[in-house]
């Protein structure tokens, strides 16, 4: 058991939509990511994702609307919803899902991460 320092942790990487693991507990995975831009339309078969923004503004664009989440803000997307995060400048998140969860969940590109590394 140890105390993690988010400020620390984010500044150990710059790359953006490449998340991070934390922690995990009861088969949750704790990851904290930069973003920056816009990602690809995706969703979640059988798993829910908890977005909490630590520092910046994100939008997460569904096909009926668009939710905007400021520092200290979290959003929860259900499973099988399809979403889009959106990014216009760099923000730092900290992201709870089942282990296991790809970020581009249905989908395969460059931005697909289907192992996450410690840090």
């Amino acid at each position: 058991m140890e105390k993690i320092n988010l400020q620390e942790k984010f500044g150990k990487f710059s790359d953006h939509w490449h998340p991070r693991l934390l922690g995990e507990l009861n088969g949750q995975h704790v990851k904290i990511a930069k973003l920056q831009g816009e990602f690809v339309w995706h969703h979640h078969e059988e798993e829910d994702e908890l977005f909490l923004v630590i520092e910046g503004t994100l939008e997460i664009a569904f096909k009926d609307k668009s939710i905007r989440l400021e520092e200290g803000e979290m959003l929860i997307v259900p499973k099988g919803v399809v979403h889009k995060p959106i990014a216009h400048k760099e923000v730092k998140v900290l992201l709870f899902e089942p282990a296991g969860t790809v970020n581009t969940g249905d989908q395969t590109e460059e931005r697909t991460r289907d192992r996450i590394e410690k840090i």
